[in-house]
């Protein structure tokens, strides 16, 4: 396992982050997933041993289930508080009837780190996150909120997810002119398949050194190499059922093919070229890997050990290759 510095933070994260969002499977969040306590432990577990010290929750996932499942699996397994980097996330809804308890403000998120300490019990979240866009709230409300929590001690580091480039630059100007606590991380979707991340978001991690923390790497399972190009996979998977995330799919199943080719000459799944290929990537810090099974993990977890070559490289960037879009068309030339 390889450990990465979180953006310009001294924090060393492993490679493969474990998600939880597979665990609880309250409600909406059965169709992601809807494992119990004992396989959350033996996931946790299984991670802890294979090197990863990375976790990823939310209070959302399963309305607080998740985190309070990731919380007993820590607290049972007796793992190193010290040697764990956990983090979480807050902006989803948690309670429909309740006006307030969704969003960035700051009562929403004072209230929200409170309730994610007493799930996880934990006495510290190592990293938190906002979890998306509000147009509600000013940026200003949400980092001076973020900013004394991390005085406070309750949180070590904030990041964030899921927002355009022009929003994250804007949040980083403001932390730096008032001397405030400044995002550090980034977590969005990028795979393969899906590379829209390199027109406007990636450059500006350059730039700005942040740590990018790769979701559903796999596109929600598409590219597992277990779908036909019509879409279908086997009974119960997950994309059957939930067509997300958002995907060019004729892309997807071209780039499958030529995975598929490369993970035969590995005697390895096209799953784990997918991750492989991500780990290449010099901006990726930590790619989040969830599994309902502990061989499911296993199997994600061994794409740290495959080094593809550059001829390899260069036939996945081919294939998966955006568009050329103006005004990158005219930077490039």
């Amino acid at each position: 396992m390889q450990y990465n510095l979180l953006g310009q933070t001294g924090l060393l994260v492993s490679e493969i982050c474990l998600g939880t969002m597979t665990f609880g499977g309250k409600g909406f969040w059965e169709k992601i997933g809807a494992i119990d306590q004992s396989i959350v432990n033996d996931l946790i577990k299984t991670a802890f041993d294979k090197g990863v010290n990375f976790i990823d929750t939310a209070n959302v996932y399963s309305f607080g289930l998740s985190e309070t499942m990731t919380g007993e699996a820590l607290k049972k397994l007796g793992l190193p508080r010290d040697e764990m980097v956990i983090a979480t996330k807050s902006t989803g809804i948690m309670d429909e009837n309740n006006l307030n308890s969704r969003g960035q403000s700051r009562y929403h998120i004072m209230n929200a780190v409170d309730q994610s300490l007493q799930r996880l019990q934990l006495d510290h979240i190592d990293l938190y996150q906002i979890h998306g866009f509000d147009p509600l709230v000013p940026m200003e409300e949400t980092l001076s909120t973020l900013n004394d929590l991390v005085r406070s001690g309750k949180i070590r580091y904030i990041g964030l997810c899921n927002l355009p480039a022009w929003l994250i630059a804007d949040a980083l100007a403001i932390s730096e002119r008032q001397g405030w606590s400044k995002f550090v991380s980034v977590q969005s979707y990028y795979t393969i398949a899906g590379r829209d991340l390199e027109r406007e978001v990636i450059p500006l991690i350059q730039n700005k050194k942040l740590g990018l923390m790769v979701w559903s790497p796999l596109a929600g399972g598409l590219l597992s190499g277990k779908y036909d190009r019509s879409g279908q996979g086997p009974e119960g998977s997950r994309r059957n059922n939930f067509d997300f995330p958002v995907v060019d799919k004729e892309r997807a199943f071209n780039c499958i093919d030529v995975m598929r080719g490369i993970a035969e000459g590995y005697n390895v799944s096209v799953a784990q070229i997918a991750q492989a290929w991500l780990l290449h990537q010099s901006s990726v810090t930590s790619i989040i890997v969830g599994a309902k099974r502990v061989d499911q993990l296993v199997d994600n977890i061994a794409s740290t050990q495959i080094k593809l070559t550059e001829a390899e490289l260069v036939k996945l960037n081919e294939v998966s290759q955006l568009p050329p879009e103006y005004p990158g068309w005219m930077i490039e030339r």
